[in-house]
């Protein structure tokens, strides 16, 4: 009996060692968008040992990307190596030796591991940028997305590789922000779910798993808050200053609703409930706000406008 509990270990063990030696160890690193996503996502797998490509359309959008890294990448050491500026100054270079950049994209992914996509918020323009990197990428390459409102799936669906695809929503500002929601569609392979966990951990987030339902965790409880806050300013039931502070001071949250969406940007808002409308109409929590449409329409953003619920100098 013993020899046989010691034989089915010895099995088990040579059996989790031949799944582990097939998971993906992701090396190389191309991230498609500078913009603060994307950047964010470069300057993490940058610092932590990856190589990284990142590739948008122009080397103007690129220098402006590798300076806001640089620039990041300084207030970041001042924390972790305040008593150690050399130090400092060693990871900054070890950082940015990991990380170049490209305006071609099907160039780059011939040699790459992981292609996380950080583009405009576009289901049509995902979908051309997927259909077209799948013709290039080698066959182990493994496919993700940062979007944080678009179904997975049918980003998936794009291309010839449903198993090696998943969803990877990091959140903004990515190098301060611990948390990595990891996709799961009912075609991704466990195999490639657990590369794109272990990547997560390796660039110092903590990740979460969640089904390709909309919104995944975070944005399917925070935006129909945000709506539900508009809906009761909309009917007069208080002002929106006063279901700031009430939500400040009595839910502990470190910035009221209203303050939020501005922060987020409104049409950023507006694009995720209208497209959470259009799957399920009936559904009262993804209703659209008049006023939210009023104001997209005025252009009036939030922050970065100068202009939402609040003005701001």
């Amino acid at each position: 009996m013993a020899f046989a509990t010691r034989h089915f270990a010895r099995a088990a063990s040579s059996a989790a060692a031949t799944a582990a030696a097939k998971k993906l160890i992701v090396k190389h690193v191309t991230v498609i968008g500078g913009g603060l996503m994307g950047a964010g996502i470069a300057q993490v797998a940058a610092a932590s040992g990856h190589t990284v490509v990142l590739v948008d359309q122009s080397d103007e959008i690129l220098k402006k990307s590798t300076q806001g890294i640089e620039e990041s990448l300084k207030r970041v050491t001042k924390k972790k190596f305040a008593d150690k500026p050399e130090a400092g100054a060693e990871f900054i270079e070890k950082t940015l030796k990991n990380l170049t950049t490209s305006t071609d994209a099907v160039a780059v992914v011939h040699s790459t591991d992981l292609v996380i996509e950080a583009i405009v918020e576009n289901q049509k323009i995902k979908n051309e940028l997927f259909k077209r990197l799948d013709k290039f990428a080698p066959e182990h390459t493994i496919f993700a997305s940062n979007t944080s409102s678009l179904q997975i799936t049918q980003l998936a669906n794009s291309t010839t590789r449903q198993d090696r695809f998943g969803g990877l929503h990091f959140f903004n500002p990515v190098p301060m922000m611990k948390l990595v929601e990891v996709i799961k569609t009912p075609m991704t392979s466990q195999k490639t779910f657990e590369s794109l966990v272990d990547f997560s951990k390796a660039v110092g987030k903590s990740p979460v798993s969640c089904k390709d339902t909309p919104g995944f965790i975070v944005n399917r409880l925070l935006v129909p808050y945000m709506m539900e806050a508009v809906r009761l300013f909309e009917r007069g039931d208080a002002s929106k200053e006063d279901i700031d502070v009430a939500m400040k001071l009595g839910a502990g949250y470190p910035m009221g609703p209203f303050e939020l969406l501005d922060y987020v940007g409104l049409d950023t808002s507006k694009y995720i409930i209208d497209g959470w409308h259009s799957l399920e109409p009936n559904n009262p929590l993804f209703a659209p706000s008049p006023l939210l449409n009023k104001l997209v329409e005025e252009k009036k953003l939030g922050k970065k406008t100068g202009e939402g619920f609040y003005k701001y100098k």
